[in-house]
């Protein structure tokens, strides 16, 4: 495979785009989770909102393990693979509505933490797709943790 960027590179690369999928991949679950179980007076907008994000997610673990791919490793898949990778705990319980809300903020800055992390390795290798990536999913859980920060201010 010869795409302009080296072996070691693209194995660094993949290694760390394979704990974002798994961060990415547990943050939809516990999304989901939470869209099937809240209640409470903000049921209606809560439900609603975490649907949205479950279904955002969902697109974004497709072209995150594409990415991973492109750059010739294979994908995890599986939760014992997600569960190793990931930095993200599972929630304990069914928690109550707020504290969804706080569970997913620490959740998104934490996604936010593993992309910014992996700036380092792409740069020098010239890996602008997986910076653009880096950026867009960026982008994507910043303002979703505004979004559910806001929700927490009284």
């Amino acid at each position: 495979m010869d795409i302009g960027i080296s072996e070691q590179d693209r194995t660094r690369i993949a290694e760390g785009l394979s704990k974002l999928l798994a961060d990415t991949y547990t943050l939809y679950l516990k999304t989901h989770y939470f869209h099937w179980n809240v209640t409470g007076p903000m049921f209606q907008t809560l439900h609603l909102m975490f649907e949205q994000q479950y279904n955002e997610l969902a697109l974004a673990v497709d072209q995150i393990a594409e990415r991973i791919r492109a750059l010739g490793h294979v994908a995890p898949g599986s939760y014992g693979d997600y569960a190793r990778l990931t930095s993200i705990a599972e929630s304990q319980g069914v928690p109550k509505a707020q504290d969804m809300i706080r569970e997913l903020v620490q959740a998104h800055e934490t996604v936010c933490r593993t992309a910014r992390s992996l700036f380092p390795v792409t740069e020098p290798a010239n890996d602008e797709p997986t910076a653009d990536l880096l950026t867009q999913r960026l982008q994507v859980h910043e303002k979703t943790a505004w979004m559910l920060r806001s929700l927490l201010e009284s």
